[in-house]
């Protein structure tokens, strides 16, 4: 396992579209996958570039530290396997009670999620800010339980 702690390192993309990192010393390592180690809460802290047999090959402390095209190239690929949407608007529920079916309206569009229990939903960084995890295993995040409207806020406080 090869690991750094300076972003010494070069990032591009394949003919196939892949992520390629070349490390010091020229070795490159095709079908890279940058993994957050703290998604939600520190976004751009803590980033792990991993081949494809799931090895770490290098960290980053942060993202910033990168160049812009290289940053640009992570940013990519995070988008492109990070689903979190962001709830806005919470429709309805189907029960005050677990397990429950909600219809929620989210930064991408209106989704409908079932609950299991209440512990599906977390609390981060706070008291405003929440993960929901629904039965399908998708996550949801609610950045901050003050922004939804009046009717939101009531039906999510019966599930706190």
């Amino acid at each position: 396992m090869t690991t750094t702690t300076t972003p010494t390192l070069e990032l591009r993309r394949n003919s196939h579209g892949r992520l390629v990192l070349r490390l010091e010393g020229g070795i490159e390592h095709e079908a890279v996958t940058p993994v957050r180690a703290f998604p939600i809460a520190a976004p751009g802290e803590g980033l792990s570039l991993v081949g494809s047999d799931g090895h770490e090959l290098a960290w980053l402390p942060r993202l910033d530290v990168l160049p812009a095209a290289q940053r640009a190239l992570i940013e990519e690929e995070l988008a492109a396997r990070e689903f979190v949407p962001s709830i806005t608007r919470i429709r309805s529920v189907s029960s005050f009670s677990t397990p429950s079916t909600w219809e929620v309206d989210t930064d991408r569009g209106p989704a409908r999620l079932g609950l299991k229990g209440e512990e599906d939903i977390r609390r981060l960084a706070g008291r405003t800010k929440l993960l929901i995890a629904a039965s399908d295993g998708l996550h949801f995040h609610v950045p901050d339980t003050t922004a939804l409207d009046r009717a939101s806020r009531k039906l999510l406080e019966r599930f706190l």
